[in-house]
């Protein structure tokens, strides 16, 4: 059974930083894409940041130069270093990856999210 387990969330101050990590763990198959997510109190669900196989990255413009999305391919964690943090960054952040089985069939995984919190 395949599980993504996020950590790393908190409080933290305006201008702080956090990192978040997003362990993975079971038969996963062929990651074709991993990402990280975040939902603030009435608003959408929205893609903060993505890796593909390829190691390409996308982040949504609020974050650029911001955050930064990697990947440890040994440890199979997925990380979203966060710094500049500001308070329209506070919401749960949620931790997304896709893999391909053998048969071509796609899979999508979830984190359980985790509460990012920026105040003063």
């Amino acid at each position: 059974q395949v599980q993504l387990v996020e950590s790393g969330g908190g409080l933290v101050q305006p201008g702080g930083s956090l990192t978040l990590a997003c362990a993975v763990s079971g038969s996963i198959g062929n990651i074709v894409h991993m990402g990280w997510y975040r939902q603030a109190p009435g608003k959408q669900r929205e893609l903060v940041a993505s890796m593909d196989s390829g190691r390409n990255k996308e982040a949504t413009e609020t974050v650029k130069g911001r955050f930064t999305i990697s990947r440890d391919n040994a440890l199979n964690t997925v990380y979203l270093q966060m710094r500049s943090l500001k308070p329209e960054d506070t919401a749960v952040y949620y931790c997304n990856v896709d893999s391909r089985s053998t048969y071509g069939f796609l899979y999508v995984y979830w984190g359980q999210g985790i509460q990012v919190t920026v105040s003063s």
